[in-house]
């Protein structure tokens, strides 16, 4: 199979939003329990480093984009990575492609550190986040509670190997 890796366009949002809602119903991978509106999902995430794989048809299959961790100066160069997949897509390697481009593509824009938050019993993100090079910060033990059960978020982060 043939993927295209290219940066978000505007009407991808209908699509993103579709692979999120699968994340959603999954129950491990947000404390989100809706989808938001196109709006509110695009003044969430920055407008750069916004990246999407599609499959041999054109169709977005996976995304990943950056939002910020903290309002404050100093943490300018600090987000949060968002990465998604379709699915029927999920665990072929695909999600290291769309990682590794946007490690790079936030360096560019001088991000020195990129976070995830992760649930604990989520074992194949957590895997995945330190194949690519991510180390465990830390366990917030019961952080946020989903549908009434307590959760713990493991804290990811990468630092950039460019960036002094």
């Amino acid at each position: 199979m043939n993927y295209e890796l290219r940066e978000m366009l505007p009407g991808d949002e209908k699509r993103v939003l579709e692979i999120y809602k699968q994340g959603l119903d999954g129950g491990v991978s947000t404390f989100e329990t809706e989808v938001p509106t196109a709006e509110a999902w695009n003044m969430e995430y920055y407008n750069d480093c916004r990246w999407v794989l599609e499959n041999e048809n054109s169709e977005v299959i996976g995304w990943c984009a950056l939002k910020p961790v903290s309002k404050r100066e100093c943490y300018k160069g600090v987000a949060e990575v968002s990465i998604y997949f379709d699915n029927i897509y999920q665990g072929k390697g695909l999600g290291s492609v769309l990682l590794k481009k946007m490690i790079l593509d936030s360096e560019s824009h001088g991000f020195w550190t990129l976070q995830a938050s992760i649930f604990s019993e989520n074992e194949a993100s957590i895997r995945f986040h330190q194949k690519n090079g991510f180390r465990t910060v830390g366990v917030r033990k019961k952080i946020g509670k989903l549908n009434e059960q307590w959760k713990d978020v493991v804290l990811f982060e990468k630092r950039s190997d460019t960036i002094e």
